[in-house]
C-alpha cells in the first residue's frame, strides 16, 4: 500500500486543531514534530519553534474524496485563525524493521567482545557475544561512551583475570540496557548489581539478560549511589564499578558517595564524558581518594579509568 503524506507547520496553539482536523482522515492517527534546543549539558531536550503536524492517507479509489474533504475541514478552520497550505508527499510503503535490521551490524570491541543483534549467528565464534535488541532504547553497543566503557572493563577483568577473578563482583550504576552487565558477567565477574533511577531501564536491562542466559547472577533494582549505600541491594561495594552516565551527573555522585562503592584495591570506569569535561571529572574523583590510570578517546568521548589512592 502506498501512502499520500499531508503536512502542516505551525504554532503549538493551532497544532491540536490541526491534528483533530488530519484526525478525521488518517486511520492510523497524527504524528508532530518540533525542534529541540538544549539549554545546559544535563538538559533532556526542550521543544522549540513550530510544530510540524503529519498524517498518512490511503491510496485507493477515495484518495481524491478524502483529500478534498479535509481541505474543507482546514477551510473551515482557517475562517477562525489563518492556517498555512498542507504540504503533500506519496510515501511508498515498506517494512521499516526489516530495512533497520538490514543495516544494524555486529560490533568488535577490543579483543574479546562481540555486540551482537539478537536476530545474528555470530560471524566470529572466538569472540563473547552479547546479544542486544536495538527495539529496546538506552545502550545498544554504537555509542562511542558504551564501547570504551567495555573496552576499559575487558582490560581490568583480564588483569585480573591473571590474578583471581572467583568471586569478583561488580556495580554498573545507571545500567540503560545493562550491557555493561551483562559483559561484566560474560567476562568473568560472579555477580554484578545493576541499578537506574528509571523503572523502563532496569526492565529492559532483565530482557536482555534472558537474551543472553544471564540469571539470577545479575541483580537488578530501581535506584543509584544512594539506595547502594544504605544497604538496599546484597552488596554496597565491589572491585569493579561502572559508570556510564553524563558527566555533570558523575560530578555530582560523587558529592553522593560515589567513590565509596569502590573497595579497595578496585577500580571505577566513568564515561558519557565529553573532552571538555574530562579534567573536570578527574579533580572531583581525585578530590575522593581516586587516582587516574587509563583514560580513552573516540570522538569527542572520553572514558576514564580510575582507582582507589591506597
Amino acid at each position: 500500500m502506498n501512502w499520500l503524506e499531508v503536512s502542516l507547520s505551525v504554532n503549538g496553539e493551532l497544532a491540536e486543531s490541526v491534528a483533530d482536523v488530519f484526525a478525521r482522515f488518517a486511520p492510523n492517527g497524527v504524528m508532530t514534530e518540533q525542534g529541540v534546543k538544549f539549554l545546559d549539558e544535563e538538559d533532556e531536550g526542550t521543544a522549540t519553534g513550530p510544530i510540524t503536524v503529519r498524517a498518512y492517507l490511503e491510496v485507493d479509489d477515495n484518495l481524491e474524496e478524502t483529500r478534498q474533504k479535509l481541505e474543507e475541514s482546514l477551510f473551515y478552520l482557517e475562517m477562525i485563525t489563518p492556517v498555512p497550505t498542507p504540504t503533500y508527499k506519496q510515501i511508498a510503503d515498506q517494512n521499516w524493521m526489516e530495512a533497520w535490521k538490514q543495516n544494524y551490524k555486529p560490533i568488535l570491541i577490543g579483543e574479546r567482545l562481540l555486540i551482537l543483534p539478537a536476530w545474528l549467528e555470530s560471524p566470529d565464534p572466538k569472540r563473547i557475544p552479547i546479544k542486544i535488541d536495538p527495539g529496546m532504547a538506552f545502550g545498544t553497543g554504537t555509542h562511542p561512551t558504551t564501547q570504551l566503557c567495555l573496552e576499559l572493563m575487558e582490560v581490568y577483568l583480564n588483569l585480573r583475570g591473571l590474578k583471581d577473578l572467583g568471586g569478583l563482583s561488580a556495580i554498573d550504576v545507571g545500567c540503560g540496557s545493562g550491557i555493561l552487565s551483562i559483559a561484566a558477567l560474560k567476562l568473568g565477574a560472579e555477580k554484578v548489581l545493576g541499578v537506574d533511577i528509571d523503572i523502563e531501564s532496569v526492565k529492559n536491562s532483565r530482557e536482555n539478560a534472558d537474551l543472553n542466559g544471564v540469571g539470577d547472577e545479575l541483580i537488578l533494582g530501581q535506584g543509584s549511589v544512594t539506595e547502594i549505600l544504605r544497604g538496599d541491594f546484597p552488596f554496597k561495594s565491589a572491585p569493579l564499578v561502572v559508570a556510564n552516565i553524563l558527566a555533570p551527573i558523575i560530578i555530582r555522585l560523587f558529592d553522593g558517595g560515589l567513590a565509596d562503592l569502590v573497595e579497595a584495591d578496585g577500580e571505577i570506569i566513568l564515561s558519557g564524558i565529553l573532552d571538555h569535561q574530562a579534567a573536570n571529572v578527574v579533580a572531583a574523583a581525585e578530590a575522593k581518594g581516586l587516582k587516574l590510570n587509563d583514560q580513552r578517546q573516540m570522538n569527542d568521548w572520553v572514558a576514564l579509568k580510575m582507582s582507589r589512592d591506597v
